[in-house]
């Protein structure tokens, strides 16, 4: 059955402001009503433009065991988000479109939002020989070896120059291998009272200026992948300053957490790892100032076993597809670090624009008055692993819609009293 959902007297966030409308949507199955439309008094919720995710990983194939296209694309949804683009390193790693097809065929059999996928930068993300770009550029977002720096100089030089040609982004994990000295986390004062092995700032921020000096010889446009320090903040500012076609992205995670939060557990390790205050604070400036971009998840499942090994031995990654928004709202918006169109920026528009995705993204709908505590049972997602267990947020999803047909719904929440 399909059912016609009216949302009356909505708060519904358009080209910068509010304001209120009726937003229909399409219901499928599984809500017992045999009339239609159903007429909701929504005037407590906000309807906003479905969020975009430049960076996820959605493991399949090759790691469905973490999270697939179908569980993926479920828990963005359920977060807000109605694209995300899908990071390359699967196996077999999409480096021609004989290794891309299966991706292709998996996103548009069980995908529930738009996914867009990467290419890999260079074969296997081996950093040896370049990955079949041409043949790739007009089914890929961008080209990128994320989980896996670009060593070599020389290769990023061709690839960029080969990326410009083809209209198309590199979008770098910067990180300099011979600078991580088995580190795995930040190398900061929990690694040293602790007895942890550090991973130092310069093996990010030293690939940075040298793909910037790359930018400023062959013209690529260039994105930059979660970044964590000062120094990636300010080495991105001046670029930005003398006109390289550069941008960038953080996570929330970096924004709201840094090494003095840790805890002897998997579910605070990530990479890059947790920075320092000072960092984190640079981040938020970066974001004020302009020079970050957006925010990106960096949506990384694992096993529960993978995730248990403590943060030495765990698996580096967290979940964030459906934490992201809440959080973001409750600690940067409502106590007014940023403002509402500032967030929207991030999470929709400037994705948008720089990554040449279509603005008519969908919508996704929240109840901003809805308190609860962030609890991973509650998740769509395979991968359960997140810093930000027990936190109090405020926003809460109730609907996430691709055009104008429902792809998840809270139907309890969404019908209550009616």
């Amino acid at each position: 059955m399909i059912v016609t959902l009216v949302l009356n007297n909505a708060q519904v966030f358009r080209s910068g402001v509010f304001s209120r409308n009726d937003v229909s949507v399409s219901l499928g199955g599984g809500v017992s009503r045999a009339v239609s439309p159903v007429c909701v008094d929504a005037s407590s919720f906000v309807v906003l433009p479905g969020f975009v995710d430049v960076h996820v990983h959605l493991r399949e194939p090759g790691f469905s065991y973490k999270e697939t296209i179908r569980s993926g694309s479920l828990a963005a949804a359920h977060g807000g988000y109605t694209t995300v683009c899908a990071m390359p390193n699967l196996n077999p790693v999409p480096d021609s479109m004989e290794h891309l097809q299966p991706e292709l065929d998996a996103i548009r059999r069980d995908a529930v939002i738009r996914v867009l996928p990467y290419g890999a930068i260079t074969e296997g993300e081996k950093g040896e020989k370049l990955a079949d770009l041409d043949a790739m550029a007009p089914y890929v977002v961008a080209f990128s070896d994320d989980g896996k720096g670009v060593q070599d100089r020389e290769m990023m030089r061709v690839a960029m120059l080969k990326a410009k040609q083809l209209g198309r982004l590199i979008v770098a994990h910067c990180e300099d291998n011979s600078l991580l000295h088995g580190g795995y986390i930040h190398d900061g004062a929990y690694a040293r009272t602790h007895g942890h092995r550090g991973i130092c700032s310069e093996s990010e921020w030293r690939p940075i200026q040298r793909d910037l000096e790359l930018v400023r010889e062959t013209g690529c446009g260039y994105h930059v992948c979660h970044i964590s320090t000062k120094e990636s903040v300010d080495l991105i500012r001046k670029a930005k300053a003398e006109g390289l076609d550069v941008t960038c992205e953080t996570g929330p995670h970096y924004l709201l957490l840094d090494d003095s939060c840790l805890q002897e557990d998997g579910c605070f390790k990530m990479n890059p790892p947790l920075r320092d205050k000072a960092d984190r604070e640079a981040l938020l400036e970066g974001l004020a100032d302009g020079t970050i971009d957006m925010i990106a998840t960096d949506h990384a499942p694992h096993s529960a076993e993978e995730k248990g090994r403590g943060l030495e031995k765990s698996a580096m990654g967290i979940v964030g597809l459906e934490t992201a928004f809440p959080l973001l709202y409750t600690e940067l918006v409502e106590p007014g670090v940023i403002s509402m169109e500032r967030l929207m920026e991030l999470l929709h528009d400037a994705p948008c624009r720089r990554f040449n995705i279509p603005t008519d993204t969908g919508f996704t709908v929240f109840d901003l008055n809805d308190t609860y505590r962030i609890d991973p049972a509650d998740f769509l997602s395979m991968g359960k692993a997140t810093p930000f267990t027990g936190w109090e947020v405020q926003g809460r999803c109730l609907l996430t819609a691709a055009g104008e047909t429902a792809v998840w719904y809270d139907a309890d929440r969404l019908l209550k009293g009616e």
